[in-house]
């Protein structure tokens, strides 16, 4: 590892029944001889709390820690993350075992930081200690019953209630909206309130050293940016090769949103070693893919990464989740690449300290109408996450970058706003996006933007709702297209659009009226003619635009993206050629900048530059352009 340049270790995540194996009988004299290991060896440990695979004790003793399906089966132990959040034993024990390894570890120098937990997400428990949490978890939100029955709208189908003990764990499509995403709030606190148990106990001990925890990806079950909170920064786990394209459009995303959660710089706990595997695997990372995939997240403000694993276990339930070595041990083509990979990371260090994205656009993503499209998707193929994905593609391949942010963000840095499938909004969400657009900003909405409070209630108002003075417009009346192929043409205003000859509407129509705003496209369609699909508002100093409609074609969202950023004043740093992505990073003042570029592609790619550059590895002057052999990357500062 030392000779890799490899300098920290991450460890102990799922050890609790060697450091505890009987309740209340420690023994830490493995991980003390490691410690030691890595002192000598000149490593650190990032140590986990281990509470994601409960010893078999723990489940044997207290059965009712073991989590329930939906259908009333409890879960058998033999796995990991099968545990009940809200089940008391269970929550003692992880403090438990929590407080023992934070008070025999206290302050040790080895020990950078912390991670809680793992990959905190699942499963949704739904036994009467659950029911039982929601319940108290509504009386504390709603106080009485009564603003319960209100808020709910509980009424319909004579569903009022009137007591606490009355309420169910809401576990069919057609339950109440209302009871519905409370639950999935509620589930989301579980998971938030179980980790701060834990840090509450870290902190005091190591009051100088960082927590952090490792999320999932686009795993939606838990709030993010709620559990991100309380941590010092937050980290992720990175899988691309899981997904046949090699342009790491979803890694990018994920990215932006996990620097997104606390506008800070963040870690890669996981990131990719191998294939990844359980009773079978994926395909193995192509020659340059290992630094490629690092150097993705590297470029988009990851200031840490651990590759996971070291070495491919030869037993477990993992023997297919490869490492940087084979289960062999021998250091092969995957570790040399890490190695080298290494040794490039710590020459960029000094040039690295203090910089991060300074993106000029952003997107929101909001937890609440995400979880509210789930459960009521509105019209067939309406993903919250696939349409966000979208717009952020777009940007992608017009060499932007995108910040991915919780909509209570201050918007005033930015020049360009994304609000797409924004199903739940607030007033106060609503004040905030009309004074962006009113003091200059560009903001893009889209459909089934605007339709329900934050009781998941449809408000009593023509859509867009209270985003109908900012959009200029009103919704006279919408439509699926339902499950057949059914595709409308879009014909554009004007004579000189930056939009493609060819855009389909799919899916879902706004009969859409501009009232103040203009119309930018409009339908081909006997019935939806007189009805505009895009508009654009001129309100304030700003811009609203509206898009009522899923486009089949990327190039329309490539253009529409395009214009936005052209009216937003956003340059992108190099036009880039398909397949390779541009990210910058820069301090603060601006002065201090690397420019990022990484072929994506198994083809040699050449990038234009508009100016000269230096290599930040040679220091060499770049005059004119880059070539980028498959799976390469450049990292270029100014002349």
């Amino acid at each position: 590892m030392r000779e890799a340049g490899f300098n920290t270790v991450r460890v102990a995540e799922f050890d609790w029944v060697h450091l505890e194996p009987r309740e209340g009988h420690y023994d830490f004299s493995f991980w003390d001889r490691l410690l030691e290991d890595l002192q000598r060896a000149g490593l650190k440990a990032l140590f986990c709390t281990p509470t994601a695979s409960m010893p078999a004790w723990v489940a044997q003793k207290y059965p009712e820690a073991l989590a329930v399906k939906r259908n009333g089966q409890r879960i058998r132990w033999g796995a990991r993350k099968n545990a009940c959040l809200s089940q008391p034993d269970f929550r003692r024990l992880s403090r438990d075992i929590t407080r023992a390894m934070a008070e025999h570890y206290a302050g040790h120098e080895t020990i950078i930081g912390w991670q809680t937990d793992n990959e905190l997400q699942e499963p949704v428990c739904y036994c009467h200690h659950c029911r039982k949490s929601f319940q108290q978890w509504l009386q504390d939100k709603y106080g009485t019953i009564g603003a319960l029955n209100a808020a709910w709208g509980t009424h319909f189908w004579g569903h009022t209630l009137d007591d606490w003990s009355q309420i169910e764990i809401p576990d069919y499509w057609i339950s109440n909206p209302g009871a519905m995403l409370d639950w999935k709030r509620h589930y989301s606190w579980l998971n938030v309130t179980f980790q701060q148990e834990q840090i509450d106990i870290l902190r005091p001990h190591f009051p100088d050293r960082f927590i952090t925890h490792n999320l999932m990806s686009l795993f939606t079950q838990v709030n993010y940016h709620e559990l991100a909170r309380e941590l010092d920064f937050v980290s992720w786990d990175n899988y691309p090769v899981w997904n046949s394209q090699t342009v790491r459009y979803e890694a990018s995303l994920v990215a932006d949103l996990t620097r997104g959660h606390k506008a800070r710089n963040y870690w890669i706990l996981e990131q990719t070693a191998g294939p990844p595997g359980g009773p079978t695997f994926m395909r193995n990372p192509w020659p340059g893919e290992i630094r490629s995939v690092a150097y993705q997240q590297l470029a988009h403000g990851c200031d840490g990464m651990t590759w996971f694993r070291w070495r491919t276990c030869t037993t477990g339930a993992e023997q297919y989740w490869h490492g940087l070595l084979g289960h062999d041990g021998v250091p092969g083509r995957r570790y040399r690449e890490a190695a080298e990979t290494a040794r490039e990371f710590h020459q960029l260090a000094p040039l690295l300290e203090g910089t991060t994205v300074q993106a000029r656009a952003a997107m929101l993503y909001d937890y609440d109408s995400l979880w509210g499209t789930e459960f009521q998707p509105q019209f067939e193929h309406n993903d919250y996450i696939e349409s966000l994905k979208r717009y952020h593609q777009a940007c992608f391949d017009a060499g932007v970058n995108l910040d991915v942010i919780p909509p209570d963000r201050d918007f005033s840095g930015y020049r360009l706003l994304i609000v797409s499938r924004q199903y739940v909004v607030t007033a106060a969400l609503a004040e905030a996006l009309e004074a962006f657009v009113q003091g200059g900003g560009i903001v893009l909405v889209d459909a089934r933007s605007g339709v329900k409070d934050g009781c998941n209630r449809c408000y009593e108002l023509t859509l867009p709702g209270l985003l109908r003075p900012m959009l200029g417009v009103r919704i006279d009346e919408y439509g699926s297209f339902g499950k057949d192929t059914m595709q409308v043409p879009l014909a554009f205003e004007g004579q000189d659009t930056p939009f493609p000859e060819t855009a389909t509407a799919i899916h879902y129509a706004d009969w859409l009226t501009p009232e103040t705003a203009e119309p930018i496209a409009r339908y081909v369609h006997p019935f939806l003619g007189d009805y505009a699909a895009l508009t654009r508002h001129r309100f304030g100093q700003g811009q609203g635009w509206y898009l009522g409609t899923v486009v089949q074609e990327p190039a329309f969202y490539a253009s529409l993206i395009r214009t936005l950023l052209q009216e937003a004043q956003i340059t992108p740093e190099i036009a880039v050629p398909p397949g390779v992505e541009l990210s910058v990073r820069a301090d603060a003042a601006g002065q201090r900048r690397l420019v990022f570029l990484l072929n994506h592609t198994a083809e040699q790619q050449v990038v234009p530059l508009p100016r000269p550059y230096r290599d930040a590895f040679s220091g060499e002057t770049v005059e004119t352009e880059v070539r980028l052999p498959s799976f390469d990357v450049a990292v270029l500062r100014n002349a």
